[in-house]
C-alpha cells in the first residue's frame, strides 16, 4: 500500500533537502522527489562551491541544518569548515566535496525517515481550484501522481508554482537573467608555485593578505592574475567574457574549483537556450583548462578532475508572494517580524550580456532578514516555495540565491509545512512567532541585531 504523505517536496537541491529534513523532524510524513539519481542540486549536479557565506564579519549568522551539514562533512574530511575569503569578497567561504555531500544527504534522509522518489521529472501541479494538492511526475514506469496536504516547490525555477497559477516574474526590467556558468575542478595543482607567483607579483591578486601570508594554506580564493588573463585574451587563446581569473580552494591541497565560464543572453527556461548554454560552457571549460595548463604558475601538470553534470543557473523565475523582498530591504539591513532567515551576502549581479560583475554591499557587520511571507504565494494555497524562486526583486535575488541562505529558507518552509499539517491550517496561516520559535530551537540564528 502506498504511503500517505503530509508534505511533498519537489526538488532535491539543498533547499529541498533542508525542507524535507525539517518537515520530517517536526513530525510530518515527507516525500522528497528529485529528477536526478542523487540529491544536492546546484551543490552536486552543478558543483557550485564554495558556499558563501555563513558569516557577517566575524559573526556566524547561519546555523540550523546548513551548519549541521558543514559539521558532518567536516567530520568525514569533506569540508575544512568556514575559511577566511582571501579574495575579500565575503567574510568566509566554505569548501566542500560534492561526492561526499551526495552520500551525506542520503544518510540524513534515512535518519529522518524521509521517503525518496528519484529519477522523477515534474510535469504539472495537481490543484483543487486555487489549492495545490500534489504534483504529477514522469518516471521510468510512466506518470505518477503524488498527493500531500502541503507541497513545497524547491525546484529553483518555480515549476510547481507556475503550473499552479501563481504569478511569476523573471529577470530584470527587460526580462534578462544573469549568465550561466559551468563549474569544473582541476587536480594535481602545485599551489606553492602559484603562491610564489602572487608573492612576486603582489598587484596580481585581489587580497588584503600581507605578501608574506600569501601561502597555499591562506589562499582560499584567488581573484586576479590580471596580466596573465589579459595576454591570453589578447592572443585569442581564450574568449570567455570574464574580467579576471577566479578559482577557489577545495578540501584537498592539490585541487581547485574554477568558476569562470560565462554563457550570456540565455533564458534558462527555454530548452534551446539551455542546450546552447551546456554546449558553449563545455567549450569554454576546455579553453580555460588549456589556459591554466599553459599560462598559470602551478598548473602545468593539472588534470581536469570533474565537470558539473549541468550548467549552473543563477536566476530564472521568482514567485510573487505575500511580500516581495527588495534591494532596499537588503542594503538597508531590514528586519521583519516574521523573519525566518538572515544573510549578509552582497547584491552580486553578473552582467547578463557580457563581462563584469556589479556588487552592492551591506554596511560592515550588518545583515538583513527574509520574511516568511516571501515563501508564501500571494494567491494559491497548499503551497510554499523555498530556495532561489522565493518572492524577491531581480536585485534582491542576487543576494538571496546563495546556498547558505537557501538551505535556511528550506528549513523554514519544511518547519512551516509541518506546523500547518499539525494545526490543520493553510501555510499562510502559520503563526510567525511559533515558526520562529521552532526554527530557533532547531539552531537557526534569528537573533535581532542591536
Amino acid at each position: 500500500m502506498e504511503r500517505v504523505h503530509d508534505v511533498l517536496v519537489v526538488g532535491g537541491g539543498n533547499a529541498g533537502c533542508a525542507a524535507a529534513l525539517a518537515a520530517a523532524r517536526n513530525g510530518a510524513r515527507v516525500l522528497l522527489v528529485e529528477r536526478y539519481g542523487f540529491l544536492g542540486g546546484t551543490a552536486t549536479a552543478a558543483m557550485v562551491g564554495p558556499w558563501m557565506t555563513f558569516h557577517s564579519g566575524a559573526d556566524r549568522i547561519v546555523g540550523g541544518i546548513a551548519q549541521e551539514i558543514v559539521e558532518r562533512l567536516s567530520a568525514r574530511g569533506g569540508s575544512p569548515g568556514h575559511l577566511r575569503d582571501a579574495s575579500d569578497y565575503v567574510a568566509t567561504i566554505t569548501p566542500f566535496d560534492p561526492e561526499l555531500h551526495k552520500a551525506l544527504l542520503f544518510e540524513m534522509m534515512r535518519e529522518a525517515s524521509v521517503d525518496l522518489l528519484l529519477h522523477a521529472y515534474f510535469l504539472d501541479a495537481l490543484c483543487d481550484a486555487a489549492h495545490v494538492v500534489g504534483a504529477r511526475f514522469a518516471t521510468v514506469a510512466g506518470t505518477r501522481e503524488q498527493r500531500a496536504r502541503v507541497t513545497i516547490d524547491a525546484t529553483a525555477d518555480a515549476y510547481v508554482a507556475a503550473s499552479a497559477g501563481v504569478e511569476v516574474q523573471q529577470g530584470d526590467e527587460r526580462g534578462r537573467v544573469q549568465p550561466a556558468t559551468l563549474i569544473f575542478r582541476l587536480s594535481h595543482v602545485d599551489l606553492a608555485e602559484t603562491a610564489r607567483y602572487v608573492r612576486e607579483h603582489p598587484d596580481q591578486m585581489r587580497t588584503s593578505l600581507p605578501i608574506a601570508e600569501r601561502t597555499p594554506e591562506r589562499m582560499t580564493a584567488v581573484a586576479g592574475l590580471y596580466e596573465l588573463w589579459k595576454r591570453a585574451r589578447a592572443s585569442g587563446a581564450v574568449s570567455v567574457q570574464r574580467e579576471l581569473v577566479s578559482f577557489f580552494a577545495t578540501p584537498y591541497p592539490d585541487e581547485v574549483t574554477v568558476n569562470m565560464t560565462r554563457v550570456v543572453d540565455i533564458d534558462p527556461l527555454d530548452p534551446d537556450d539551455l542546450t546552447r548554454a551546456e554546449v558553449e560552457a563545455r567549450s569554454q571549460a576546455m579553453e580555460l583548462f588549456a589556459f591554466f595548463k599553459s599560462d598559470v604558475p602551478g598548473f602545468a601538470d593539472c588534470r581536469l578532475a570533474a565537470t558539473a553534470t549541468q550548467v549552473g543557473i543563477r536566476e530564472s523565475r521568482r514567485i510573487v508572494g505575500a511580500y516581495t523582498l527588495t534591494r532596499e530591504d537588503v542594503l538597508g539591513a531590514r528586519r521583519f517580524e516574521d523573519a525566518v532567515a538572515r544573510s549578509a551576502y552582497p547584491i552580486d549581479i553578473h552582467n547578463p550580456s557580457g563581462s563584469g560583475t556589479t556588487t552592492h554591499r551591506l554596511p560592515p557587520g550588518a545583515s538583513y532578514e527574509i520574511p516568511y511571507r516571501c515563501l508564501v504565494p500571494a494567491t494559491v494555497d497548499g503551497l510554499l516555495v523555498a530556495g532561489r524562486c522565493i518572492s524577491t526583486t531581480h536585485e534582491a535575488l542576487a543576494s538571496t540565491r546563495l546556498t547558505p541562505t537557501v538551505m535556511t529558507l528550506g528549513q523554514a518552509a519544511g518547519t512551516a509545512a509541518a506546523i500547518a499539517v499539525a494545526r490543520n491550517i493553510e501555510p499562510r496561516r502559520v503563526d510567525a512567532h511559533e515558526l520562529r520559535a521552532r526554527l530557533t530551537r532547531d539552531g537557526v540564528d534569528l537573533r535581532r541585531a542591536s
